[in-house]
Formats: structure tokens, C-alpha cells, sequence
């Protein structure tokens, strides 16, 4: 491996820490610092924290790899998760930054679910803190997948620890540079490398399908489009070989954002009301820019595969392939370090919101109610820990795929969490017991319909994403249930 290569992922892991260090010493002194970043958060920060923690792994190696395979048919995913994310950013931003305030200055989801009905603030805070856990296992999991193949693409046979294979060193330093920061610098410190990780990322994704298309062996669009066509007409068609079904199952990405505690735990975390517009447009823009790339980059890298005569045994991998191949040993470093930052920046977010949720809705709340704030900080550092070594398990398959992985978990959060979400923000008759019906069917569904082996492929499967059947399912359960049963008066206006 070249040095130029080692001297980037080293760079890029010293201003991982170092920024972890720095937050260590802003905002730790408090759970609600630990947790939240104190509130603090600019529009700039906020903004592409929540893209960046959003957009994991799966946008330099699933997403490119489904359209290496299927074609534009599957950049409909693409399509769905932006017009979410927009709704996302105008439903539900405002709305919790102010409500999650007025209602007991909560700062985790379940916190905020249990003080907007306290009637089933007990059942709330329980089952949301286990649904965050179990589908934040799988999720983080899917990142440690992703660190995993970029060692064992990128540095095949270089690492030789304790018999340990180049995908399990892979997870290992993956988990533990994350760990290092999340740990020692809390919610701060993921928000600030979210922030650096996100510019990373959306450069290595303007640069590499710029030079896929246009530099040596490339031969511009005409020239791929020419070559595709030879392979399969279909690859450059949006509709062809696409069923309604399929369709649905790919733009209802989307739905999945209004409940990933992840994301919109960053909307809780914004300076003020008043920023949430700003975060939005700068937030927008580095989304479009970035799933552009990331569908140009699968597209045309199927081109520039055929053209040369590449074998390119697994589509997840052809970031990591043309990241060896078309640069210089600096710049592939510093690609690499865009695929680490995809994937660390998602993982640190999500073992932050796992950590808050065993800390505040279970330790907090029955192992020791009289816990101080600094006892419920190291609490929630060696939650972190924990959370992580889980995953690490998940993740041992090497055979695992990112995007699948990915799609588990974010329909159960989808499905447990959005309905409710919204609900909750928007439906002043939402009531306890139709938010825990919401939340336990939500999931329900979503588990259930996977063990059957009804969620098909979106390429005309004959299954359906499972977001579908668990978002409708809850949505109906909390309305139904929320008019069968008493109206408690837990609805609190705000006055402006």
C-alpha cells in the first residue's frame, strides 16, 4: 500500500480525535451537553450532521452498487429519500425543536414521547429505549459492514493480527477510532466530525464520477451511454423492468425519515427556532449534490468497468475499486477516508442515540433514579461501548450486505417512530394509548413481515418493502386507538 494512502487515513483519524478531544472539553458536563450539545448547535453544524449521520455507508456502497446492477430503475430510492428528507425538514424540524422544549425540556425521543403522554410516560420511555437499541444493533452494524469491506478490498493481506482476517481488522479500527471520539467527546464531538465527515464525503462524490466520466478511459456520456446500451438497454431506462410494486418499495424510502432518532435528534439540537430554515436549504443542497454523485458514480461506473474489461466481483466495493485505481495514492487515501467518514459518522450517531436511551429511559429511570449527572455521563460512555461490541457481532459475516442491512433497520425505525412522530407533533388528539399501540404494531409489522421473507426485491419481487405495511399499520393504529379511548388533555399549546 502506498504511503501517500496511509499518510491521508492517518491525517484523517488524528482530526477525528482530535476534534473529540476538543469537544471533551466544551460540553461534558452535563447529560444534556453529553446528549445534546447543550442545544447549541448552528444551522451550518446541524445541517450536515443530520446528512451526514443520515447518509451512512450505504451512499458510497450500496446505493452505487444497486445501480451498478439494476440501472436508474433504482436511483428511485434516491428520488424518495430526498423528497422525505424536504418533508422531514419542514413537518417535523420545527415542530420538536420547540415542542421537545416546552414539554419538559426533554433530551432523547423517548424522553419526549413520555413527557407529550404521561399516562404511558412509563410504557413509552420502555419500549421506545428497546426498539432504539435492537434496530440501532442492526443499523450500526451495517456501517461496521462497510469499514469492513473498504480493509478487505483496499488492504488485502497488508494486516495479520492474531489470525484475524482483513474484514475483521477492518471492523475493529472502524469501531474503534468511532469509539474514541463518541466516548471522550459526546454529542458535540459527533456533530463537529459529522460536519467535516459530511464536506468529505460530498467532495469525494463530485470528484469521482467527474473522473469516471471524463478522465483516462472514461470517454464522456456519449461514450458511456454507448456502452451501457451494448450491455443492456435497460440499465439507462428509469421505468423498464420496473414493477408498480417495486416502484413503491423504492420511493417509500422516504417515509423512513420522519422516525430515525438519529437524525432528528439533531432538529432537537439546533441553536434556535428560528435557524431550522437556514439548516434546511444548506441541508437540501449537500443532499442533492451528494445522491447525484452517488448515482452517477454507479451508473457510469458499470461503463468504465465494461470498457476496460474490470471483473468486479461485488458492486458494493467499485468506490472502494476505482478510489485504488484512478488516483493518486493521496487522493485515494483521501477517498477512503470519505468512505470512513460515510460510515463513522452514522455509526457515532447512532451509538450516541442508543447510549442516551439506555442511560436515560433505563438506567436513569429504574437502576438509579437519583443518578447525578456526571454518574449518567460515564453511564452513557460505557453504553457506547456496549452498543458497539454488539454490533461488532452482527457485523462478523462478511457475506452481509450494506444495503439490505440498511433497509431492515431503517423501515423498523420508519415504522415504530414516524407515524408517531408526526402524530405526536401535529394531531393534538393523539393520546398515550394510541401512541403505544402505534409504536408496538410499527414494529411488529415491520419484524414480522421480514421473518416471512415478504419484503422482495425492488427490482419486481414479488415482496414489499416493509416500510409500507408497518407505517400504514401504525398510523392506523394510533388514530383508531386515540378516538376509541379517552382524550386525557395531554396536549399542551404553545403560545407564541
Amino acid at each position: 500500500m502506498a504511503i501517500g494512502v496511509w499518510i491521508s487515513l492517518f491525517a484523517y483519524f488524528a482530526i477525528m480525535i482530535a476534534i473529540g478531544i476538543y469537544a471533551m472539553q466544551r460540553s461534558t458536563s452535563s447529560s444534556e451537553d453529553y446528549m445534546l450539545g447543550g442545544r447549541a448547535l448552528s444551522p451550518k453544524v446541524a445541517a450536515l450532521s443530520a446528512g451526514a449521520s443520515d447518509m451512512s455507508g450505504w451512499l458510497l456502497l450500496g446505493l452505487p452498487g444497486a445501480l451498478y446492477v439494476s440501472g436508474l430503475a433504482s436511483a428511485w430510492i434516491g428520488i424518495g429519500l430526498f423528497v422525505g428528507a424536504f418533508f422531514n425538514w419542514v413537518l417535523v424540524a420545527p415542530r420538536l425543536r420547540e415542542q421537545t422544549v416546552h414539554y419538559g425540556n426533554a433530551i432523547t425521543i423517548p424522553s419526549f414521547l413520555a413527557n407529550r403522554f404521561p399516562t404511558q410516560a412509563l410504557s413509552l420511555r420502555t419500549v421506545s429505549a428497546i426498539v432504539i437499541v435492537i434496530f440501532f444493533a442492526v443499523y450500526t452494524a451495517s456501517g461496521l459492514v462497510a469499514g469492513g469491506k473498504l480493509f478487505e478490498s483496499a488492504f488485502a493481506g497488508i494486516f495479520n493480527f492474531g489470525g484475524l482476517s482483513d474484514y475483521a481488522v477492518g471492523i475493529v479500527i472502524t469501531l474503534g477510532v468511532v469509539l474514541a471520539y463518541t466516548v471522550v467527546g459526546g454529542f458535540l464531538a459527533v456533530s463537529m466530525t459529522d460536519f467535516v465527515q459530511g464536506c468529505i464525503m460530498m467532495l469525494a462524490l463530485v470528484i469521482m464520477p467527474a473522473v469516471v466520466l471524463f478522465g483516462e478511459g472514461g470517454g464522456g456520456f456519449a461514450q458511456a451511454s454507448e456502452t451501457l446500451n451494448s450491455v443492456d438497454p435497460t440499465l439507462l431506462s428509469w421505468t423498464e423492468g420496473l414493477t408498480f410494486i417495486g416502484w413503491l418499495s423504492a420511493v417509500t424510502w422516504g417515509l423512513g425519515y420522519f422516525g430515525q432518532p438519529h437524525i432528528i435528534v439533531r432538529f432537537m439540537a439546533i441553536r434556535s427556532l428560528k435557524d431550522v430554515p437556514t439548516a434546511r436549504n444548506i441541508g437540501m443542497g449537500w443532499m442533492a449534490i451528494s445522491l447525484i454523485g452517488a448515482i452517477s458514480l454507479g451508473i457510469f461506473g458499470r461503463a468504465y468497468a465494461v470498457r476496460n474489461g474490470m471483473d468486479i466481483a461485488d458492486p458494493e466495493t467499485i468506490f472502494i475499486i476505482l478510489s485504488d485505481l484512478l488516483f493518486h495514492p493521496l487522493i485515494t487515501g483521501f477517498l477512503y477516508a470519505a468512505l470512513l467518514a460515510a460510515v463513522m459518522s452514522t455509526i457515532s450517531s447512532q451509538l450516541l442515540v442508543s447510549s442516551s436511551s439506555l442511560t436515560e429511559d433505563f438506567y436513569r429511570l429504574f437502576l438509579r433514579k437519583e443518578a447525578t449527572d456526571k454518574e449518567c455521563v460515564n453511564v452513557g460512555r460505557a453504553c457506547v461501548v456496549a452498543v458497539g461490541l454488539v454490533a461488532a457481532v452482527i457485523a462478523s459475516d462478511p457475506n452481509s450486505q450494506v444495503l439490505a442491512l440498511v433497509s431492515n433497520a431503517w423501515a423498523g425505525f420508519g415504522a415504530a417512530f414516524g407515524p408517531l412522530i408526526l402524530l405526536s407533533l401535529m394531531w393534538s388528539r393523539t393520546n398515550g394509548a394510541g401512541a403505544i399501540a402505534g409504536m408496538v404494531v410499527g414494529a411488529a409489522t415491520v419484524m414480522i413481515w421480514i421473518s416471512l421473507g415478504w419484503n422482495g426485491s425492488f427490482m419486481g419481487g414479488p415482496g414489499v418493502y416493509e416500510i409500507i405495511p408497518g407505517f400504514v399499520a401504525a398510523f392506523i393504529a394510533i388514530v383508531v386507538v386515540s378516538l376509541a379511548t379517552k382524550d386525557s388533555g395531554e396536549y399542551q399549546h404553545i403560545q407564541r
